[in-house]
């Protein structure tokens, strides 16, 4: 019996189901579901703890691949009206639940609206995966060095100390800073706290708001970064990852998304390792000339680029020269 041409279509349909989803996987987008893991193909467990092997136990491989995990689900729509008045929409890319976790009181107000808002999104999928693999090894060796500066004992020629600290050795400084939206909780201190040392009851909210979606999950118990080592690297991810509202974040820098404008210009910024230190610690070491915990910084960031195969010939290293952000 021949075939009639319905039962043709129906034998062919199976054959046309497979070819739509291998077309589809194909042409998926990156970072979506696919790429979220790429940063695991820059450095194994293995590297990972010979590039730290005096580490504190605390600072886990997997701890590290767990935060990278679950940050990459996380996406932020970040708009800010008139000088500093700001709405946070957190999304969840598991469940695609989209929620206002920030909107600042005077949201609403004719002369905050005057102006015309200012949009990014933040999608920590792309944490150094967003370009090619050699830029996005550079993107992780700038992070280590940082982060190994930040809690090593700064042994002068000795990059292998770095991971060891989970908080900074005074603790007696709160650091409190007067701020309406992410006021401190009585009797809580905010000195700087995991891999990034993070610091500052604004810091806390704002990172706490993005992460959790729930600012007082920080504000209240600033000490998860201290006991939670996947709270603690999501902690120095969010750094990395958001920009200030006057400063461009670190992943732009490093992948060369962010160029100075003139003001920049005239300021002495240029796009390049420098540029990180004068995000991170720009008041303390830039515009200062040479100086000890600029230059650990940099042969940190040639270090972990050697190790990691990596390379940056035309390195703008330095912030000698470079004016630091104003508050």
């Amino acid at each position: 019996m021949k075939n009639t041409p319905v039962i043709k279509y129906l034998l062919l349909l199976p054959l046309l189901c497979i070819a739509w989803l291998g077309f589809k996987f194909i042409t998926a987008p990156a970072n979506k579901k696919g790429n979220q893991h790429a940063a695991f193909n820059l450095i194994t467990e293995q590297q990972f703890n010979a590039l730290f092997p005096q580490r504190n136990k605390f600072y886990t491989y997997a701890a590290f691949k767990r935060a990278i995990t679950e940050m990459a689900n996380l996406q932020v729509r970040v708009t800010r009206r008139s000088t500093s008045i700001y709405r946070f929409v957190r999304v969840d890319k598991r469940t695609g639940k989209s929620t206002i976790v920030r909107q600042d009181q005077y949201w609403d107000e004719a002369w905050a609206k005057a102006k015309p808002d200012s949009v990014y999104t933040i999608n920590y999928a792309n944490f150094c995966t967003e370009k090619d693999a050699q830029t996005n090894k550079k993107e992780l060796a700038a992070f280590f060095a940082h982060i190994a500066h930040e809690t090593g004992e700064g042994r002068d020629g000795d990059f292998t100390d770095g991971l060891m600290a989970i908080h900074e050795d005074n603790t007696s400084n709160a650091y409190i800073s007067p701020n309406v939206v992410y006021p401190p909780v009585a009797g809580k201190k905010y000195y700087g706290r995991g891999p990034i040392q993070l610091s500052y009851n604004g810091n806390y909210g704002t990172a706490s708001d993005f992460i959790f979606g729930d600012k007082n999950v920080l504000l209240k118990n600033p000490e998860l970064i201290e006991t939670d080592p996947v709270v603690a690297f999501k902690t120095a991810i969010w750094f990395w990852m958001t920009p200030e509202t006057h400063k461009p974040s670190a992943h732009d820098v490093m992948i060369g998304k962010w160029q100075p404008n003139a003001d920049d210009k005239v300021k002495g910024r240029t796009a390049g390792f420098g540029m990180t230190i004068n995000i991170i610690n720009g008041a303390l070491e830039c515009n200062k000339g040479e100086n000890h915990n600029m230059n650990e910084r940099i042969n940190l960031y040639k270090y972990f680029l050697k190790k990691l195969g990596a390379a940056d010939p035309n390195c703008a290293c330095s912030c000698a020269a470079m004016q630091p952000y104003q508050y």
